[in-house]
């Protein structure tokens, strides 16, 4: 569990830069340079991710049972979840959605975190799970109060609806059909 944490502590954190002090963030990465800044955020941001793969395995290994939810949630949640990645495109593919959903990207993650939490009940799913949608409450919020930083998008499209919404269900159904598994080693789609 250590390694779990120790992975969400770094992953969360680094994520985190601009709702403790977003002008912290700004100084030092004018002052590192934008490659710079992003080689170092991204290699801190995998060093989480790492441990969190690895952490996250071992403690499936032992698992500490919390709460089992019925059968019917995890059919229902793989249901909902092929939204969850139309939403995550749409936030870099700006339009209709993006307009409506202001920050889909946070909206993606609260909904995929919520999901994952009603269908996984060890202790190493609510702190992981439970964490990453703490993390999204949390930069929500701090959105209200710092300024917007221009992100990456393609350029607005009247079609740019309709690519997030293919792209994320081709992600979905490549998750579906075993991508998860490979990832995860857990699959999603069950035998009864």
């Amino acid at each position: 569990m250590l390694y779990l944490i120790a992975g969400i502590v770094i992953f969360l954190g680094v994520h985190s830069v601009s709702i403790v002090s977003y002008e912290w963030r700004d100084r030092t990465a004018a002052r590192l340079g934008p490659v710079a800044w992003r080689a170092l955020y991204s290699l801190v941001a995998l060093a989480g991710l790492a441990l969190i793969f690895y952490g996250y395995g071992r403690a499936r290994a032992a698992p500490i049972i919390l709460y089992v939810p019925p059968l019917w949630i995890r059919d229902t949640m793989v249901m909902i979840m092929a939204f969850v990645f139309p939403i995550l495109f749409a936030a870099y593919f700006p339009g209709l959605i993006r307009t409506v959903l202001k920050h889909p990207m946070l909206v993606a993650v609260k909904l995929w975190a919520v999901l994952h939490l009603l269908v996984n009940g060890s202790l190493a799913d609510v702190v992981l799970f439970g964490s990453v949608l703490a993390w999204a409450v949390l930069d929500r919020i701090s959105l209200k109060r710092r300024p917007v930083r221009p992100s990456p998008t393609a350029p607005p499209w009247k079609w740019n609806d309709a690519i997030a919404i293919t792209l994320g269900f081709v992600v979905y159904v490549v998750l579906v059909a075993g991508g998860h598994a490979w990832l995860t080693g857990m699959p999603i789609v069950f035998t009864r």
